[in-house]
């Protein structure tokens, strides 16, 4: 796990591409989360190469900023109680 922390730590260094634990890591989500959000379409852009799935740091930044709150009373994306 520390290998896996440490990597997505220098992935600004190098590669861009994250691997699904360091994308969960780097947005402080579990790994399973990350899965069933990519199933369900509700998580991050991602990207195939070859059987391999990537998340890049761009898109890993976009999806945090567009589910940003004001107060723990905003609706979410799919939220229609109040």
């Amino acid at each position: 796990m520390d290998d896996e922390i440490l990597r997505a730590a220098n992935a600004r260094k190098g590669s861009p591409f994250l691997n699904t634990d360091q994308a969960a890591h780097y947005i402080g989500l579990s790994r399973r989360t990350l899965e069933k959000m990519r199933t369900t379409g509700d998580g991050p852009r991602f990207r195939k190469h070859g059987r391999y799935v990537r998340y890049h740091i761009d898109d890993l930044d976009d999806w945090s900023r567009g589910h940003g709150k004001a107060s723990t009373s905003d609706a979410g994306i799919r939220g229609t109680r109040r």
